[in-house]
């Protein structure tokens, strides 16, 4: 058998992307094949705002930390993630699974995107209880489902505007609000935010629902303390988790508070950055360059 033969820096590269698929994949979930069938857009399209603010790895690892620290604020919110699944047994999972199901819905097809949305809304119909605070929750509840879904569109967004381009238009702030509220909505939200303002103006009206229980420090903290992580991997998170929070609006940060915000004192900013340019060099066969694998015979087909 003739083996292949990199170059050190090639071997590098190709290290660092097996080890970021193999913490991120997950066999646990509903399998999706960014490649087929030939031709089909999805739900959005190589053209659409969601396409591109997904594409990102960096900046998406910032906001999906920073959106589990918003959804686990929300003591409803919280207590359907603790008490139905194991979280902190296997943080990666839940990750992982979040990734794929942002991943399939923005990257794969018709057929995958909506068998995901099903999965997930089968998943919702045994998730209930009664918080610690003696309320009742569901995660079929249309509210609860909305701030799920405003806190991961605004840690995205927000995580693209610093680490990708600032320079992203509001008008397609403003389209990837309401592409990404078609999802949303499909799994039971109501009344989802479309726009910049219409966002602003719910966040604003949810502050004094938030926070930050012994509960939520206790769940958020552990990210940056996986005993079965490597140096260099609790290293990431240390940065990826201090710059998410470091995104949070002022607000947030607030009702944080200590122990987590310490995370951040002395956090340095370059180190992001250079993290970003690194995991972007590693990176090549992403959700992106898959889907747009599979949507270009049929591009190329109309040109002809």
């Amino acid at each position: 058998m003739l083996s292949l033969q990199y170059s050190p820096l090639e071997a590098l590269r190709r290290r660092i992307e097996n080890r970021i698929w193999s913490v991120t994949r997950t066999s646990t979930g509903y399998p999706i094949d960014l490649s087929t069938p030939r031709g089909d857009p999805g739900l959005f399209g190589p053209a659409s705002v969601s396409w591109k603010v997904h594409d990102d790895f960096p900046a998406m690892m910032v906001g999906g930390i920073r959106a589990l620290i918003l959804q686990a604020l929300h003591p409803l919110a919280l207590a359907g993630v603790l008490e139905h699944s194991i979280f902190r047994q296997d943080m990666r999972g839940r990750l992982a699974r979040t990734a794929q199901f942002v991943a399939g819905t923005t990257y794969g097809s018709t057929r995958d995107a909506m068998g995901l949305i099903g999965h997930v809304n089968r998943i919702h119909q045994g998730i209930s209880g009664v918080s610690a605070d003696g309320r009742p929750y569901a995660a079929t509840n249309p509210e609860l489902l909305k701030w799920v879904h405003v806190a991961e569109v605004s840690s995205f967004l927000g995580a693209y505007l610093r680490y990708v381009n600032p320079r992203l238009t509001p008008a397609d702030q403003d389209r990837y609000l309401a592409e990404t509220a078609t999802v949303a909505r499909q799994l039971g939200a109501a009344d989802v935010p479309e726009s910049l303002d219409a966002l602003r103006a719910y966040m604003h009206a949810q502050r004094g629902v938030l926070i930050a229980s012994a509960r939520m420090h206790d769940a958020i903290s552990q990210l940056a303390m996986q005993a079965d992580a490597s140096p260099s991997e609790r290293l990431t998170m240390r940065i990826v988790l201090g710059a998410a929070i470091r995104l949070l609006p002022s607000w947030a940060s607030s009702i944080l508070g200590p122990p987590l915000t310490r995370l951040v004192r002395g956090f340095p900013e370059p180190a992001m950055h250079a993290g970003c340019v690194l995991l972007r060099w590693a990176i090549r066969n992403s959700a992106a360059a898959r889907a747009q694998a599979r949507v270009a015979p049929c591009a190329e087909a109309v040109s002809l």
